[in-house]
């Protein structure tokens, strides 16, 4: 048997071509239906986002496993399959990608915390379609348990990479918490509204637009729940707003160093203003820093943290990937065993058959015995029965994925007569590696 995943993302196709692989819940499970009567795979999971499709599928041979892989996809996606946009990986590399997929280290914004859901509700809606059974139980588990790892131990999901996310902290940094805060966006261009949506996701319940189209700040307010001030009366609630981040294409200035302390004569709230200018050429006067209670950053400001935080971002992603490192090993340590588990079964299952027949045979021969008493026996029986496999159980396991794997398979075949033909054959040992 052999893991398998074959995908497409960002980084090999354009979103024309990723949008014709964009499936819905319900063709996923009939995908999903499909592969299940398949006899060439024993498990599947089909992961789809708007960056990524990814079909992760456990091929019954290693050999036929990919060519019916291509055939199947082929069949489903029709004359949208072309095989120069796709990425295969088997063993120990699809599982390494899948870690990587749901830690975001392989998503197109590194550290967002969209996929780690995703990737959840993939593993969930092909358990709930009989398609995973232990292998990919165990492996998704295990990303899941990986990803939410490196977001706690490390601050990946917590760096802003880009100016509209690096306002927003700013500003918190500054106010705390945007449950109750008063923001004012200025300008209803795309900065606008990508500084409205990291405002919204950051807690703020809604924001005031202002932009010099009426229309134009209406159509950026109804998206977040906000209500539109005319351009004309905007300085007038500045005056008890507690964050106005501006981004217009004026050429010069549209506050004014005298007009704002004008204003903030009527100002009755006891914290400072919080103005975050991220217009080329500049919204904002820089001499308003001069005033009581006016904080100010600009372009210049936020591009600093912006090259700070994709360092310090680098950084967390390398940490990240050791993590995941780690949890593979742990995972391979967790699976070494399943070479061995077709030797292990027919040692136990032949020692109970062997104590069940002689347990019947001997409980025949004492019908005076009580229900309890016969119960009382058939535990002990149980009980010598994991003593004596005890110590061969746990040689065997130790065996498992070592230089010894193959001699103590073929021993333990012979001395207990298991007539495990493919266990002894050696060319049949790629039916139970995975890792390559």
């Amino acid at each position: 048997m052999q893991l398998i995943v074959l995908g497409l993302n960002h980084k090999t196709a354009p979103v024309e071509v990723r949008e014709k692989f964009n499936f819905s819940r319900s063709r996923i499970k009939h995908v999903l239906r499909l592969l299940k009567e398949s006899d060439d795979f024993s498990e599947a999971v089909l992961l789809s986002t708007c960056n990524r499709t990814e079909l992760y599928l456990v091929a019954q041979e290693p050999e036929d496993g990919m060519e019916a892989l291509h055939n199947a996809v082929k069949r489903i996606a029709g004359k949208a399959f072309d095989k120069e946009y796709f990425y295969t990986l088997t063993g120990v590399h699809c599982v390494r990608h899948l870690f990587l997929v749901a830690s975001s280290l392989d998503s197109l914004i590194v550290g967002e915390g969209q996929i780690l859901s995703q990737v959840k509700d993939a593993y969930h809606l092909a358990r709930t379609s009989g398609t995973t059974s232990f292998m990919f139980n165990t492996i998704f588990n295990q990303a899941i348990s990986s990803g939410k790892k490196i977001r706690t131990r490390t601050q990946i999901a917590y760096r802003s990479v880009s100016v509209s996310s690096a306002a927003v902290d700013l500003a918190i940094e500054v106010v705390g918490d945007l449950s109750d805060a008063d923001i004012l966006v200025i300008g209803a261009g795309k900065m606008s509204e990508l500084t409205a949506r990291h405002l919204m996701d950051k807690g703020a319940p809604s924001i005031f637009v202002t932009n010099r189209s009426y229309d134009h700040a209406k159509e950026l307010a109804d998206k977040f729940n906000g209500s539109v001030i005319r351009f004309d009366d905007f300085i007038d609630h500045v005056v008890n707003a507690d964050i106005v981040i501006t981004s217009t294409g004026a050429t010069h200035y549209i506050i004014h160093h005298d007009q704002l302390a004008l204003a903030l004569e009527e100002r009755v709230k006891p914290n400072p203003l919080v103005l975050i200018d991220i217009a080329v050429p500049r919204d904002v006067d820089p001499e308003v820093t001069d005033l009581d209670r006016v904080v100010l950053y600009n372009i210049d400001d936020l591009k600093n943290v912006v090259d700070t935080n994709k360092e310090l971002r680098n950084q967390d992603a390398e940490a990240a990937k050791f993590l995941i490192e780690e949890d593979i090993e742990a995972l391979k340590e967790r699976l070494r065993y399943l070479s061995m588990r077709p030797v292990m079964v027919r040692l136990h299952d032949k020692f109970d058959f062997l104590r069940e027949r002689i347990l019947a045979k001997t409980l025949r021969k004492m019908p005076e015995l009580t229900e309890e008493q016969q119960h009382k026996i058939e535990v002990m029986s149980e009980r010598l029965m994991y003593k004596f496999l005890r110590d061969p159980m746990i040689n065997i396991n130790k065996a498992a994925g070592t230089e010894e794997e193959e001699h103590v398979k073929t021993d333990i075949s012979r001395f207990f007569m298991l007539d495990d033909k493919d266990e002894d054959n050696p060319d049949d040992e790629k039916n139970y590696n995975y890792w390559n």
